[in-house]
């Protein structure tokens, strides 16, 4: 695989599993302009997602999203960790952690691949970067 299909399946992946997160929480969470900021973050995952699988199509190459069991993991983490807590503050802090992950990790595929990968795809990688950090600072608010 090369590092362009390497770095838009890494968005893929990361973007899928906002999409998966978040979905599952709107069924959790009960105020109103939280779950507003959750749909608007879920809005741009699927945003950053589709550029990310149709650069994969365009390549001719298919996208490799995150396994079954790993949704599967998510899927129960989540639900144990609102088990008995589904306030917004906590709701926020789980998201948090999961976009300092996403920057984190974002930011060593930059660094890995900025000189390998094509700019535009580098480019896509770095909005996702700026997407976590700007979710970061708009979460806060519920903590």
């Amino acid at each position: 695989m090369d590092t362009n299909t390497e770095l838009l399946n890494y968005i893929f992946q990361n973007s899928q599993m906002g999409i998966q997160t978040i979905g599952q929480l709107l069924d959790i969470v009960e105020e109103d302009s939280f779950k507003k900021q959750l749909e608007s973050e879920l809005k741009e995952y699927r945003l950053i997602n589709q550029k990310a699988r149709d650069i994969l199509t365009d390549l001719g190459c298919d996208e490799k999203g995150i396994t079954q069991m790993d949704k599967f993991k998510a899927y129960i983490m989540i639900n144990m960790q609102t088990l008995t807590d589904k306030s917004a503050s906590h709701i926020s802090e789980m998201m948090i952690t999961g976009s300092t992950m996403g920057i984190i990790e974002a930011t060593k595929k930059i660094k890995e691949y900025v000189d390998t990968a094509d700019k535009n795809i580098v480019g896509l990688m770095k909005d996702l970067l700026k997407f976590e950090e700007k979710n970061i600072e708009s979460l806060k608010e519920y903590l």
